[in-house]
C-alpha cells in the first residue's frame, strides 16, 4: 500500500531519498522484516531525472525550422532514390 501511495514520488522526474528504520528488538521483528522488504522493492524502482526545459518562442522556432529542414532533406533523398513520396 505504501509503495502505491509513493509511486509518484519514487519514479518520474525527481530524485528521491528514502530512509528506512529497523529495530533490533525482538517484538519488532515482523515490522522490521516488512520494512526491509519494502526498502528492497523501493530500491529496484528506477528513475531518470532530467532538467525541464523552458523554451521561449524563438528557441522553439529554431528547433522547428531545423526539424523541417531535416525532413525536407529526407524527402528529397527519398524522391531521388525512387522511394515513396509525393509526386
Amino acid at each position: 500500500k505504501l509503495t502505491r501511495l509513493l509511486q509518484g514520488s519514487l519514479g518520474g522526474n525527481a530524485r528521491t531519498a528514502m530512509v528506512c528504520c529497523a529495530s533490533p528488538a525482538a517484538v519488532a521483528h515482523q515490522e522490521t522484516l516488512a520494512t526491509l522488504r519494502f526498502a528492497s522493492r523501493a530500491k529496484r524502482v528506477t528513475c531518470a531525472p532530467r532538467c525541464n526545459e523552458a523554451k521561449d518562442d524563438r528557441a522553439l522556432l529554431r528547433q522547428y525550422e531545423g526539424e523541417i529542414a531535416q525532413l525536407r532533406k529526407e524527402l528529397s533523398a527519398l524522391q531521388r532514390s525512387g522511394g515513396a513520396g509525393p509526386s
